[in-house]
């Protein structure tokens, strides 16, 4: 009885190998039909052109844009005030410096300001406690309120007189000592003007509490003027107002004092007449004068 025939396995690697080519065979069709858009071609395969049409008509050069250089002005110098001196601003934080150092031994003077400007008391309380070493803390202030004063008087001539502000730029601190000094002489004249009349028109307890009115107002007079001044110093297109703000602090304290003077030599009708005077010959007639002494320094120094 015959067998039957086994399938041959030798068919079979062959089968295989011909189904794996036929899948290369499609994938490589794929893969080239897929890259086929994405080959680049060079444009210029025997190189550059030595011509080349240009892309746009040039009609004028004068229609280009041009980048505009910019043109510096004149320069313009560099305008000094107190703020950028170095010896100005250093004789007024010495100023401060003073009344610092001074105020451990003279608080207490500070803290009477109000009593010495408002009390017209002839005979003080045995218990009421006074400073001991008053004297330092005293010039500290009065020094303080004089360069203030100075400080003021310079920026108010700059300010109010153009004309002569190449002159006290170029010398400031030359202007702002002599205005200093000024002020501190003003100060002194004062005091001996309010000392004579008050030893002419009232007696020794009534020129003490008058002096010390006048004292404790000018000592007050700088610590205010101080924050006006650093304003003025640095925000100098305000100046007007400012300074018209230290004129009415300065208007203030000078009519404190007056009030006082008048409470402690007011006795009669008559009195009204002599108040007067006082106003016209020791208030007012100083101011004025002070502004010719201004005037002149600021011509002498020109």
């Amino acid at each position: 009885m015959p067998t039957p025939a086994q399938p041959s396995t030798t068919t079979q690697p062959v089968e295989a190998q011909n189904v794996a080519s036929q899948g290369l065979d499609t994938l490589s069709a794929a893969h080239a039909s897929d890259t086929a858009g994405n080959t680049f071609t060079p444009r210029y395969l025997d190189g550059f052109p030595t011509t080349a049409p240009a892309d746009t008509t040039l009609g004028s050069i004068d229609t280009l844009p041009v980048m505009e250089v910019p043109t510096a002005g004149e320069a313009v110098p560099f305008a000094r005030s107190p703020l950028h001196d170095t010896p100005s601003m250093a004789l007024l934080i010495a100023g401060l410096i003073a009344v610092a150092l001074c105020y451990h031994t003279g608080y207490k003077y500070i803290e009477n300001f109000f009593h010495y400007m408002f009390s017209t008391r002839r005979r003080e309380n045995l218990f009421e406690d006074h400073t001991v070493n008053e004297t330092s803390i005293l010039a500290a202030l009065i020094a303080n309120t004089c360069i203030v004063e100075g400080f003021l008087v310079y920026l108010a001539v700059q300010l109010l007189r153009p004309q002569w502000t190449a002159s006290l730029q170029s010398s400031v601190f030359l202007h702002i000592g002599a205005f200093c000094l000024m002020a501190v002489g003003f100060y002194t004249a004062q005091w001996l003007v309010y000392k004579v009349i008050g030893y002419t028109f009232s007696d020794k307890e009534g020129t003490r509490l008058w002096l010390d009115g006048f004292k404790s107002s000018q000592s007050l007079l700088g610590l205010l003027l101080l924050p006006v001044l650093i304003l003025l110093m640095v925000f100098t297109a305000n100046g007007k107002m400012l300074l018209a703000i230290a004129g009415l602090l300065y208007l203030v304290v000078r009519l404190i004092f007056i009030y006082k003077g008048y409470r402690i030599f007011y006795s009669n009708l008559s009195s009204y007449l002599y108040f007067i005077l006082y106003l016209c010959a020791v208030e007012i007639v100083p101011l004025v004068i002070m502004t010719g002494v201004t005037i002149w320094i600021c011509d002498l120094l020109q």
